[in-house]
């Protein structure tokens, strides 16, 4: 779990003027993502699939908004997390899977080499 923290901070430095970025670690903040009236993307990530590290990638280079929050969910550590997603919005599980939140509601879902951060933004606008 210390390797998954460092690797997230390196996650930030590096991208941290481009995304806002912020780790999904617990229900709780689910909860207030639902709540919120924030637009807001969920991208989960499995560390350990090259498919999944390439989207995530993939995803940062071309992601170009650090206003809307980006929340982080690493699915070997929080699975739990992931799994509360899926049935909060009805959404099967995937890894990678990016999700748009706006006013509690998922507007948008891509998995695999559908993400693409442009349509992500777009999302986001609308």
């Amino acid at each position: 779990m210390e390797q998954t923290i460092i690797n997230f901070l390196e996650e930030v430095e590096a991208f941290g003027n481009k995304m806002n970025l912020i780790a999904l670690t617990n229900e709780s903040q689910l909860t207030a993502i639902v709540n919120d009236s924030t637009s807001v993307v969920l991208f989960k990530h499995s560390t350990r699939c090259s498919v999944s590290n390439m989207a995530w990638k993939m995803f940062q280079q071309e992601w170009n908004n650090n206003e809307s929050p980006v929340y982080y969910l690493d699915l070997l550590n929080y699975r739990s997390v992931s799994n509360a997603i899926a049935s909060q919005f009805q959404i099967e599980h995937e890894s990678p899977q990016v999700l748009v939140i706006k006013n509690g509601v998922c507007v948008y879902h891509a998995t695999h080499q559908a993400i693409d951060a442009a349509i992500v933004q777009a999302a986001l606008q609308n």
